[in-house]
């Protein structure tokens, strides 16, 4: 399956500083507790990227890792959030 061109970019962005600001300012919940979390908590955890709808202005990232699997709303590379889907 082949991802949208805003996929690749925004893994090229993934490390500018203003990514790690994102969990701090967010205060994301840790992985193994479930709920909410970011794109980059989840990439740096080992979760894949599957797929990417366009939805209005942003975008929905559907990320896997083994069996655990997030849907996440992108819209700038400072701001997303994720929520587990099972």
């Amino acid at each position: 399956m082949r991802l949208p061109l805003a996929i690749p970019a925004f893994l090229a962005a993934m490390s500018t500083p203003v990514l790690a600001q994102t969990a701090t300012d967010e205060g994301g919940v840790s992985l193994s507790g479930g709920g909410s979390s970011t794109i980059k908590q989840l990439l740096s955890s080992g979760y894949e990227i599957k797929a990417s709808v366009p939805n209005g202005s942003k975008f929905i990232v559907f990320m896997q890792k083994d069996k655990a699997a997030y849907a996440c709303e992108f819209v700038t590379v400072a701001r997303s959030r994720c929520e587990t889907l099972n």
